[in-house]
Formats: structure tokens, C-alpha cells, sequence
């Protein structure tokens, strides 16, 4: 299966009194960067991440971000009797100064850092939940890039097809070119008056006929297409192999354009360097 670099998935549980949002983004890049936004407190869970994600994905740089959040139903609250004192005295104080000022609710007192005293969480069971949170957002992530890349498989492969057969057509047309030149060698002598030399023409032709001789190009183009589809066939992470292959299919184009013996082949190794170049754009989205 083919995958893109490019997708979007996150996942949700809950740890204790704590609720957990796990976001997975990828974009298009080179090589496989991973990038990681995690509480300070869960810091010391990065590297078991990453080593799960460099262990599922090939390239693109990706973001892991984690949120933290009090769930917003607990069974119990344990609250902090220094912390809740140290609230009260201060609120004492203030109420001394400006005796109009209004008491704080139990709403906003609970919701004061440090008040509520969260329950210590089990290092070990803590990782095992986040490791299958990590794993359901992975899943839909690795979908939603193999959705993606399934749609650009498709299209890549429409156009090789466009690509064959713009091949054949130049196969077809590579004897009128130099049918073509033979005709204006012979006006050419016709026009300064000079009766042609049948072996002489036929010697310049030949020299026509080696430099106009686009075969092997033609023959190249047509083993590339075949290279390329045994590769989206193959699946895997195919990005980097098709992106050299479509360097030799721009080498192939170009050196037909060169060549090209005659207006029709000129443009018909126009619209393959104009195919080419749209492959390789869908290429660049292949992990």
C-alpha cells in the first residue's frame, strides 16, 4: 500500500482524573521529522513516542500533541489544606483593605491552582494507556495517508498512461520526420537547379536518419513506465525511488525534444515533459 506524508488524526481517553487529547498532523518532507508538544510533566514520555512512531512511519514531518486537561466529572476531590489556607488567609487579608470586595465561590476556589490535589497516576499503567491512545491516533493516521495515497496513485497512473501513448504516437511519426527531410534535401536541390545524386541523398539521409533516430529515447520512456508501475505495485515507501525515476523520465523528454525531427514530435515531447512534471508534483506528496 502506497501512503501520503500529508494527514490529520487524534484520540481521546481518560487517566484517573486527568482527560487526554492525542493529535497526530503530517505534511510533505524529506526525510522523517518528528516533533513533539507534551505537557512539562509528561516530558519524560517523549522518546517512547517517538521510537513507536519512527517505528510506523518513513518521512514527513510530523507533530505529536498532547493535552492535559481535569476531567470534568471526579468521584472525589482531595483537596490541599495547605494550599486551601493559604487561599483563605489572603482572601482575610484582602477583605481587610476593601471589606466591599467579593468572596470567592467554591467554583473558583476549586478551580485555583494547587487547591484540588490531583491522585498520583502509576507510571507503568500511565504508559500502557498512553501508548494505546498513541496507537489508535496512529491508526487513523496511517488511514487517512493511505486513503490519500491511493488518490495519488491514480492519478500518476493516469498519466503514465497518457505518457504511453503519447510513446507510441512518437513511434509512429519518428520515419515521416526523416521521410520529411529526405523531401526537403530534394527540393532544396531541385530550387539551385542540380540534379540530385540518388547515392549521394541517400548517404546525406542516412546521416538525417542517425541523428534524427529518436528509438532509444522512445524505448527508455516506455521501460521507465513499466519500472513505474511495478513500483506503485510494490507499495511501500516508494517517494524517494519515483522521484530519481522521473529525473530520467525529464532526461528521456528532453533529449527527444532535441531530436526531434519535425514540428508533431516537438509537441508531442512538450505535453510528456508537461506530464512528467505533474507526476512529479503528486510524487512529492509519497511518503
Amino acid at each position: 500500500m502506497i501512503h501520503s506524508m500529508t494527514g490529520f488524526a487524534s484520540a481521546q481517553t481518560q487517566i484517573g482524573a486527568r482527560l487526554l487529547r492525542l493529535e497526530l498532523r503530517s505534511v510533505n518532507g524529506r526525510f522523517l521529522d518528528l516533533y513533539f508538544r507534551l505537557p512539562e510533566d509528561w516530558r519524560s514520555f517523549e522518546p517512547l513516542l517517538r521510537e513507536r512512531l519512527q517505528k510506523a512511519l518513513a518521512r514527513g514531518k510530523i507533530e505529536c500533541r498532547l493535552e492535559v486537561q481535569s476531567a470534568p466529572v471526579q468521584a472525589a476531590l482531595t483537596l490541599d489544606a495547605v494550599a486551601l489556607q493559604a487561599l483563605a488567609l489572603t482572601q482575610t487579608e484582602i477583605h481587610r483593605h476593601l471589606p466591599e470586595a467579593a468572596s470567592l465561590t467554591v467554583g473558583e476556589i476549586l478551580r485555583w491552582p494547587g487547591v484540588v490535589r490531583e491522585a498520583e497516576l502509576d507510571p507503568e499503567e500511565t504508559q500502557r494507556r498512553l501508548l494505546e491512545l498513541l496507537e489508535a491516533a496512529l491508526a487513523e493516521l496511517l488511514a487517512h495517508r493511505a486513503r490519500e495515497g491511493e488518490a495519488l496513485a491514480a492519478a500518476i497512473r493516469e498519466r503514465a498512461t497518457a505518457i504511453a501513448e503519447l510513446v507510441e504516437r512518437a513511434r509512429a511519426l519518428a520515419p515521416e520526420a526523416v521521410e520529411a527531410q529526405r523531401r526537403k534535401l530534394l527540393e532544396a536541390l531541385e530550387a539551385l537547379g542540380q540534379t540530385p545524386d540518388p547515392q549521394r541523398v541517400e548517404q546525406e539521409v542516412a546521416l538525417v536518419a542517425q541523428r534524427l533516430d529518436v528509438a532509444e529515447e522512445l524505448d527508455r520512456l516506455s521501460s521507465h513506465l513499466q519500472e513505474l508501475e511495478r513500483t506503485l505495485t510494490r507499495g511501500g515507501p516508494v517517494g524517494k525511488r519515483l522521484d530519481f525515476l522521473l529525473q530520467e523520465f525529464n532526461r528521456e523528454a528532453n533529449t527527444l525534444a532535441s531530436k526531434a525531427g519535425s514540428l508533431a514530435l516537438s509537441r508531442l515531447a512538450l505535453e510528456m515533459k508537461v506530464l512528467i512534471e505533474q507526476i512529479r508534483e503528486q510524487v512529492q506528496n509519497l511518503e
